[in-house]
């Protein structure tokens, strides 16, 4: 594989950023990962967090270096991603539980396939034009896609959804693909704070004219510009399939062909609770770690929930 990749997450208005994002790869395959904790709800910032953990610890556990069962992967690892939040709340007692979105792209075998819950969305642009977009969890954008839905959406907020990860209830998501890719198609992760102030013409248009590493900061900037002082966090990750050789230069082109089978690379790390729990996902989702067993796995869970209930302790 071979592909350009650019992230960033701006705060806006906003008192903290409970948005997270990160992406992991194999010799064979890639997952980018984005998810936006849920105001409303205590910890929103924690339940992203998981999110992204449990579900890289299955993709290290899982793809060796390819994923065997692409759409039953991603199923079980969002699951995973809301049995970890749940079981967070549990264990601290806690009457409300937090809750996050997801969206998460697998790249492998020259396609993608994307699963998504909630209102984070993922564009696939080609030539300059849209390809795909996730449809919102949410009962604004359902009404728009019924019959008579435009007359509708107008009475819901944009901001109520019917499904996240973290609930009481079984998530509902969407699962597509895989969708064959071409040289140059790209595709973007975005939170709300993106596409809440910036029309999907404006992100088709910087993401068709522009790299990556240029049209994501370009796009951020521009959201929160538009938005002002009430804006939104902003996080966007965004990849370029096949980046031209003229790209490869840049420090965003990474190339998996030098990569053996048994190397996992991460970028998904804990560094927003505290210094126990960077230094652990660090250490234990280095770019030059081996595959680890399954008990490793679950002793990487074990200890980085601790380094969470540690910090929520001292916090109380």
């Amino acid at each position: 594989m071979k592909f350009s990749v650019f992230q960033v997450s701006r705060k806006g208005g906003r008192e903290k950023n409970e948005d997270r994002m990160g992406y992991c790869y194999t010799r064979g395959s890639g997952i980018f990962l984005l998810a936006d904790g849920m105001g409303g709800h205590p910890e929103g910032e924690v339940a992203a967090q998981l999110a992204l953990q449990a579900m890289s610890a299955l993709y290290q556990k899982t793809a060796k270096p390819d994923i065997l069962d692409v759409a039953g992967f991603l199923n079980d690892a969002v699951m995973a991603a809301h049995h970890q939040i749940l079981a967070y709340a549990f264990e601290k007692g806690m009457a409300d539980t937090p809750r996050t979105t997801i969206v998460a792209a697998l790249m492998q075998d020259g396609s993608a396939s994307w699963v998504h819950c909630g209102d984070s969305r993922l564009y696939l642009v080609r030539d300059g034009e849209l390809r795909a977009r996730t449809r919102d969890h949410s009962y604004m954008e359902q009404h728009q896609a019924s019959p008579v839905g435009t007359q509708y959406a107008e009475r819901f907020n944009r901001n109520i959804l019917f499904t996240c990860l973290g609930s009481p209830t079984k998530p509902i998501f969407d699962i597509t693909g895989p969708v064959p890719l071409q040289q140059g198609d790209k595709i973007l992760l975005c939170s709300d704070g993106l596409w809440g102030s910036l029309a999907d013409i404006d992100i088709v248009y910087h993401l068709g004219t522009k790299p990556v590493a240029q049209a994501v900061p370009d796009l951020v900037e521009k959201a929160l510009q538009k938005a002002g002082s009430s804006s939104d966090n902003v996080t966007v990750i965004a990849l370029e399939w096949e980046t031209p050789d003229t790209f490869e230069s840049t420090r965003a082109s990474i190339s998996t062909d030098s990569i053996h089978d048994g190397i996992f690379a991460s970028t998904v790390q804990a560094e927003s609770f505290d210094d126990n729990l960077r230094d652990h996902a660090s250490a234990s989702m280095r770019a030059d770690d081996v595959d680890m067993d399954d008990a490793a796995i679950e002793r990487s869970i074990a200890e980085i929930n601790e380094a969470i209930r540690r910090s929520a302790a001292r916090r109380a």
